[in-house]
């Protein structure tokens, strides 16, 4: 319990450091800074594979599959980069809900982390239960295998889909119902009082949608990482480091996905994998190597796959 402690402590501090010093100014966050701390945290999340193993290698935290280090530290990259990459959805949404309720981009900084904090939780309960299930009920594995497979061949047989409207959401609609909505922004407060009546702003609207999104794209993200390890702490751990790497990637990234759109199928790669492997689990193991170069070349080939198309298209355009 103990790493526990010290690792959600040192989250939440980091996380008040944020507002209260990096950010206390609201102010539009550059590709520059953006990318400055996309790389910071994306170092710091491989740098803590070395904490894993350490951890592990001196039985500091508790080992219930009685994983070697090195073997415990691969787990945790794999699970770390199956959540980034599932990831990339997850930001064009982002980027679609803070355009239909008009936030302007110097209060998106404040919206996403306080939609941080809610993840974190929401997360950590999911994980929780997702543990639980696993360990308790052995042959739920399969259904979550299968759900992952079903997931992908729907995403590679889906048509051109209706673009998603949070207006027009089942949230959006709910929330109205709750309480008073106004279009005014004032700052970057979330309810603001019109005539004795406490409303919310679009910024708190924003939040909430991107909250129950962010619900729903874990129910692909949690059996994926179930699927490499049901180590809660190696879950958990890559888990956080993906969600808190997702704020700057956003505003790195969300002018750039167009130009990443064969990542789905990358994607589609991925979540097949770990379906499979949830499914042969008992009849064959999947080095950790394996999986973990497998999710590794997918990103890439699907990286540069884009930009090379991408490159065609606008070289014959001119």
């Amino acid at each position: 319990m103990i790493v526990w402690i010290c690792f959600i402590s040192a989250i939440l501090v980091f996380l008040a450091l944020d507002l209260g010093i990096f950010n206390k100014t609201p102010h539009e966050i550059s590709s520059k800074e953006a990318g400055k701390w996309t790389a910071i945290w994306v170092s710091l999340s491989f740098i803590f594979s070395g904490v894993i193993y350490w951890l592990y290698q001196n039985n500091y935290v508790s080992n219930p599959d009685q994983l070697k280090p090195a073997v415990a530290s691969m787990k945790y990259i794999t699970g770390y980069l199956i959540e980034l990459s599932l990831s990339v959805d997850n930001i064009f949404v982002i980027a679609i809900i803070f355009a239909a309720f008009k936030i302007p981009k110097k209060y998106q900084h404040r919206v996403l982390f306080w939609g941080i904090i809610g993840a974190i939780i929401f997360r950590g309960i999911m994980i929780y239960f997702g543990v639980l299930i696993i360990n308790k009920f052995a042959w739920t594995t399969y259904l979550f295998g299968a759900f992952l497979l079903y997931t992908a061949v729907k995403m590679l047989f889906s048509k051109e889909e209706e673009e998603f409207n949070p207006k027009k959401s089942f949230v959006y609609r709910y929330l109205r119902k709750l309480t008073p909505i106004t279009t005014q922004i004032d700052g970057e407060h979330f309810f603001v009082k019109k005539r004795h009546i406490k409303a919310a702003t679009p910024l708190f609207v924003a939040l909430i949608v991107i909250e129950v999104m962010d619900v729903v794209f874990a129910l692909d993200s949690v059996p994926a990482i179930l699927a490499i390890t049901s180590d809660p702490f190696l879950v958990f751990s890559s888990n956080i480091f993906a969600i808190l790497g997702l704020r700057s990637m956003y505003f790195f990234l969300a002018n750039m996905l167009e130009r990443f759109s064969y990542l789905e199928y990358s994607l589609i790669a991925i979540l097949s994998f770990v379906g499979l492997k949830m499914l042969i689990h008992d009849f064959f193991k999947i080095p950790e190597w394996a999986s973990l170069g497998f999710i590794a070349v997918s990103l890439l080939t699907g990286i540069i796959v884009s930009l090379r198309m991408n490159k065609e298209v606008n070289s014959e355009s001119l």
